[in-house]
């Protein structure tokens, strides 16, 4: 269950959705200069839109959804 104080976050653009959890996080770290494992959901879309991935830590572990 994601908290209730979580944010979504958007990345703008498209993104190699070749990446992973790791390449992702970094994208979260140097581009929005944010800390992936905050708690917050990162989402990232591919260039034809068809394709979204999202990054959340849990307080745990770090996720990675897709679809």
């Amino acid at each position: 269950m994601i908290p209730s104080g979580a944010r979504v976050w958007l990345s703008m653009g498209h993104t190699d959705m070749r990446k992973g959890m790791q390449g992702l996080a970094l994208l979260v770290q140097q581009h929005l200069k944010r800390d992936p494992h905050g708690g917050d959901l990162y989402v990232f879309r591919g260039r034809a839109g068809s394709l979204v991935k999202i990054i959340w830590h849990d307080g745990i572990g770090m996720s990675l959804y897709a679809n």
